[in-house]
């Protein structure tokens, strides 16, 4: 199994209700992959529908490159029939074709824009996060794969719209993102990746949302931005959430995540992957590769 490193939680960085706080460990890193964005980007990689007909829970995704690819549960990917999000995180092996499990984020919309999808750059908000994460924590317990219960998704997505005030033809996600971008990039310049981070702690109000955790601080500071994305769409909602977290707060969540009972579960693609839910409805699993966590994120659906 991988080491769990011991975690330093740095200084809270602040803006109204929402609260980052980096992550400082000792990392192994050993771990020698793209992530996802670089390799479609760069080609190696195509994502697509598994068959001209489609699946809504699958998508194929060929690996033609000499290296591992990260795909981190919760990132969109947008195109083909239908925009999606990443169950769980999977390392793509070299040279591979593979199914990866994922959620529809796009509703209303079944037919194609494009034959490869595309990184949409974003990434989910932390309820709709949740919502997935529980579902597919009970499947992959359970041993019936990586499944989610899609009816919440949409309902996340659906919920958070309304509320901002979205609306968007085929109900997709990356429309609320679009609606609200102008927030979403003003508030993310003030939350600048720190130096040697190699995770995040996120609180709204006096709550810790979520944390994520990967091998080393290049991933870390590679998807900062995307991952932050989604946690600043959450706050930019109307909130009566008051108070702040405190590092003390931060540290017995990640004391509590560290001494969890863990299970391991069948993995998509290389590596080993561990999952764990709590008595409070916190949500929690571990991509492990050797002794490295690749990707431990955890939801608390608060």
């Amino acid at each position: 199994m991988f080491t769990f490193p011991r975690i330093r939680v740095g200084n809270p960085i602040h803006h109204e209700s929402l609260t980052v706080f980096p992550l400082f460990a000792e990392t192994n890193g050993q771990v020698d992959y793209l992530l996802s964005d670089e390799a479609i980007q760069a080609g190696s990689v195509t994502v697509q529908e598994v068959s001209e007909g489609g699946s809504v829970p699958d998508l194929l995704v060929e690996n033609s490159g000499e290296i591992r690819v990260l795909f981190l549960e919760g990132e969109e990917l947008v195109g083909a029939k239908q925009n999606r999000i990443l169950n769980t995180s999977v390392l793509i092996p070299a040279r591979s074709k593979i199914k990866i499990p994922v959620s529809c984020v796009e509703r209303g919309r079944w037919a194609y824009k494009s034959r490869h999808f595309g990184s949409g750059g974003r990434h989910s908000p932390s309820k709709l996060r949740h919502a997935m994460k529980s579902s597919v924590s009970e499947s992959a317990l359970s041993g019936t794969g990586h499944r989610s219960n899609q009816g919440k998704v949409w309902e996340e997505v659906d919920k958070q719209q309304a509320t901002l005030g979205v609306s968007s033809m085929t109900g997709a996600m990356e429309d609320t993102f679009v609606a609200h971008q102008q927030q979403i990039d003003e508030v993310a310049l003030q939350l600048v990746y720190p130096e040697g981070a190699v995770g995040l702690a996120v609180a709204i109000g006096d709550k810790v949302v979520a944390v994520d955790l990967f091998d080393k601080a290049a991933t870390c500071q590679k998807v900062w931005r995307r991952l932050l994305s989604g946690f600043i769409l959450d706050a930019v909602e109307p909130t009566s959430a008051t108070g702040e977290v405190t590092q003390p707060a931060v540290e017995e969540t990640l004391a509590a995540l560290r001494s969890s009972s863990w299970e391991q579960v069948q993995t998509v693609g290389d590596g080993e992957e561990y999952r764990v839910k709590s008595d409070d409805r916190t949500q929690a699993s571990a991509l492990g590769f050797g002794d490295s966590l690749v990707h431990g994120s955890l939801l608390t659906g608060a």
